[in-house]
């Protein structure tokens, strides 16, 4: 009887939350190492059913730089990167393209075997992601920086009741292909749809203020107190680009933004309907 009443009291917890967020839109970027572990992914897709069916519309956007690193090393063609970011040539794209392909597909199915409906949404058909060739100390190939996302196609497919899949590539307008980095067309996306949310998964429980010390973990953070550890270099390395795009999804217009550890088993579900949530959230 005790743990029916304690399952009870959660639920009784997730009630304003669940009303807040009805029919709310609720961006999540999910990608890296963590994409590739079956159990994990089976539990964030869970999740993201579950936030479906409480009348939540999430939309999933994904990476999958580990599967394009493997794929690349074992065809010998070797791997750059400058400033976080891929160089892509024609040959990587190609590569880029069909590893996204595969995963977005995946992703999919394994939506709808858990009794939800997914579509799956490559950025550069119909417009989705319209992108520029993004500028950097060096020429890093088809890499783009989106300019515009085509919100009318999203809200169509939100409104059709799916969850929506996108993998990230864009079209330019000289018609071509680019390459595009998860994080940003994530942030992208949902500052262009207004979203209320913004949720990067990872690997790490969140920011800490020292690596090495898991008491120093900080549960909130301001986009002013996020400049200041950057500048501490607290904030340091693959943590930036995440913590950047956190910060230009609010500049956009979204609420509130998240980064949590997609390994802590339904930590989605925790962040968005507990009182406590268990990552680090970034406001205004």
């Amino acid at each position: 009887m005790e743990e029916a009443i304690r399952k009870a009291d959660v639920l009784i917890e997730a009630l304003p939350y669940i009303k807040r967020f009805h029919k709310k839109v609720i961006v999540i970027k999910y990608g890296g190492s963590i994409l590739g572990d079956e159990n994990i992914r089976k539990g964030v897709l869970e999740d993201i059913v579950f936030l479906h069916f409480m009348g939540i519309r999430p939309v999933l956007v994904h990476g999958g730089g580990p599967n394009i690193s493997d794929r690349m090393r074992a065809s010998g063609k070797k791997t750059e990167f400058v400033e976080g970011m891929r160089v892509t040539d024609e040959e990587t794209l190609q590569v880029v393209g069909e590893e996204l392909e595969v995963l977005n597909q995946l992703i999919v199915k394994e939506i709808n075997q858990l009794g939800a409906k997914a579509v799956g949404l490559n950025g550069k058909d119909n417009d989705l992601l319209q992108v520029e060739k993004k500028k950097a100390k060096v020429d890093i190939g088809l890499v783009g920086q989106i300019k515009e996302v085509n919100t009318a196609l999203l809200d169509e497919e939100l409104k059709k009741d799916k969850v929506a899949v996108i993998l990230p590539m864009g079209k330019g307008k000289d018609k071509k292909t680019y390459n595009v980095n998860a994080d940003e067309a994530a942030s992208s996306i949902a500052a262009s749809i207004q979203a209320e949310k913004f949720v990067l998964l990872t690997n790490v429980k969140g920011i800490m203020r020292h690596a090495e010390d898991p008491h120093s973990f900080i549960s909130t953070l301001t986009v002013k107190e996020v400049n200041g550890l950057i500048e501490q270099k607290i904030i340091q390395q693959g943590m930036i680009p995440k913590v950047n795009a956190c910060v230009e999804a609010l500049k956009g217009g979204v609420k509130k933004t998240h980064i949590i550890d997609a390994r802590t088993p339904h930590g989605l579900l925790l962040e968005i309907f507990t009182d406590q949530g268990i990552g680090t959230e970034i406001v205004k």
